[in-house]
């Protein structure tokens, strides 16, 4: 009896820690399922739940060749028959960088400029190669302006290899003739264009380019120890012609990779933002508004955590009439609120985090369809370009996520995340919102990269239902593999 007596409470107790542990590792398990096989549970305004579906527009299947290094994403009705199109710029960087470039190399870098042609419907999309090889070597960037004033949308790429290249839009006929074309000859062989705009900003009904030079693909310590410029191209007559181009160097800086046309001030001029990497701080040109190109120099103080300056988007988050600056910090979202006067610090207010992700493409929607402001976001994964590898949840992988605004009268309240996919390789480095099925709820188009053979272009429905579906439907069997957070 005593020892029956000592026993039970011991049996009683063990079945206790079983029951227990059981129920930590369901938990466990509920934690560990992978991101995009999870049920969703965002919703829209209507309590309808929220997920997405991948299709894809651009890929190394579709286009016959290994298209990799998806970066720059723009769009526009290139052939003016009422359909949105598609440009972008694979740079197919897991194959050389800037310190093995040579121009006489053989073979030529690889890089292209594909434009991808819309129809009524959007899984149906006609690809073409814009540009490739020597002429976009690590094309990062992209921008759209009629430049000849033919009624057309033309191509400006930036090349981080190392130059801007002009592509002259042929007109109705786009699909099937070849795009006339121009290096700039003040930027040939001169650094390295990560992001390129292109902005009317004296006023003249003509487009002006502004870039950034930041010196190096791959920057080293000396490139950080240098200055390069910042700068606006204008021209005077046809672009076609390299004469007829003009540089207007801005400010020189260390690794500038932004130098963004927007109203920051709301005077009805565009004034320029500038991201400098190597001295983490953000730079605003003030357009004097008077028809001349003489922008004035102005710091923009951060109190809080700084933005990388690399993407930024801009918005009234918090009702005052001012726009206000949005970009990443790391791993962090924030935004920075513009202040009342003139030359007051700018204060940082954190969004969300994507940690161990490092934040890089950003968009800002009203995904949720509550009448606010929400951001989608991806990341940049750090592991092997062109295999899976060893890497864990642990490790900083692709993902795709949103914010939900928390509301326009307090917007440095706590915003809530909606993770969408993670995967052991993927760079989502831009993100552009259209709806694209004509449901009425916003859709994006995107750019995959360091995924090879899974980059490309593709667009991202929003599917809702009265269930809670999972949370992200891949275009492909197989793909690099969806994992956990951390």
């Amino acid at each position: 009896m005593t020892t029956s007596t000592a026993l039970a409470p011991r049996r009683y107790w063990s079945v206790a820690a079983l029951l227990l542990m059981a129920s930590c590792f369901a938990g466990t398990l509920a934690t560990a399922q992978p991101v995009g096989l999870q049920a969703s549970q965002a919703r829209a305004a209507d309590g309808q739940f929220i997920s997405w579906r991948e299709h894809i527009i651009d890929d190394p299947q579709k286009a016959g060749f290994a298209l990799s290094g998806s970066d720059g994403l723009v769009m526009a009705d290139l052939d003016k028959d009422g359909y949105e199109d598609i440009v972008s710029v694979h740079e197919s960087d897991s194959e050389y960088d800037s310190a093995s470039f040579d121009p006489d190399f053989v073979p030529p870098p690889e890089g292209h400029v594909r434009a991808a042609f819309a129809s009524a419907d959007p899984d149906r999309w006609t690809n073409i190669t814009l540009a490739e090889g020597v002429e976009a070597p690590a094309p990062e960037d992209a921008a759209l302006a009629d430049l000849n004033g033919d009624g057309y949308a033309d191509v400006v790429v930036a090349a981080e290899l190392s130059h801007l290249l002009y592509l002259q839009n042929p007109g109705s006929n786009a699909r099937q003739q070849n795009w006339p074309r121009l290096i700039l000859p003040m930027t040939e062989n001169r650094g390295s264009y990560i992001r390129v705009f292109a902005a009317d900003l004296d006023g003249d009904q003509q487009p002006e380019i502004i870039a950034a030079n930041k010196g190096a693909q791959r920057p080293g310590p000396a490139d950080f120890a240098r200055s390069t410029p910042v700068s606006i191209f204008r021209f005077d007559g046809d672009p076609l012609d390299g004469d007829s181009w003009q540089e207007i160097i801005l400010g020189n800086y260390s690794i500038p990779q932004n130098s963004e046309p927007v109203d920051i001030d709301g005077d009805g001029d565009l004034d320029i933002i500038v991201g400098s990497r190597g001295e983490d701080r953000l730079i605003l040109f003030r357009n004097p508004g008077n028809g001349s190109l003489e922008f004035s120099e102005e710091a923009i103080g951060v109190v809080g955590p700084r933005l990388a300056g690399f993407n930024l988007e801009y918005a009234d988050l918090n009702g005052d009439s001012r726009l206000d600056i949005i970009g990443a910090s790391g791993t962090r979202l924030a935004w920075l609120q513009q202040p009342a006067r003139r030359g007051d610090a700018w204060n940082s207010h954190l969004i969300g985090s994507f940690t161990p992700d490092s934040v890089t493409g950003l968009e800002l929607a009203d995904i949720d369809s509550d009448g606010d402001v929400d951001i989608i976001a991806g990341s940049y994964s750090r592991g092997p370009r062109t295999g899976d590898g060893d890497v864990d949840a642990a490790d900083a992988l692709g993902r795709m996520g949103w914010f939900a605004n928390p509301g326009a009268i307090d917007a440095t309240a706590p915003w809530t995340r909606h993770d969408i996919s993670r995967r052991k390789r993927g760079m989502f480095d831009k993100f552009i919102a259209r709806d694209f099925d004509g449901d009425g709820d916003m859709d994006f188009a995107a750019t995959r990269g360091n995924s090879a053979p899974f980059d490309g272009v593709f667009w991202l429905e929003q599917v809702r239902s009265a269930n809670a579906g999972q949370r992200f439907i891949p275009a492909r069997d197989n793909d690099s593999e969806e994992m956990p957070l951390p």
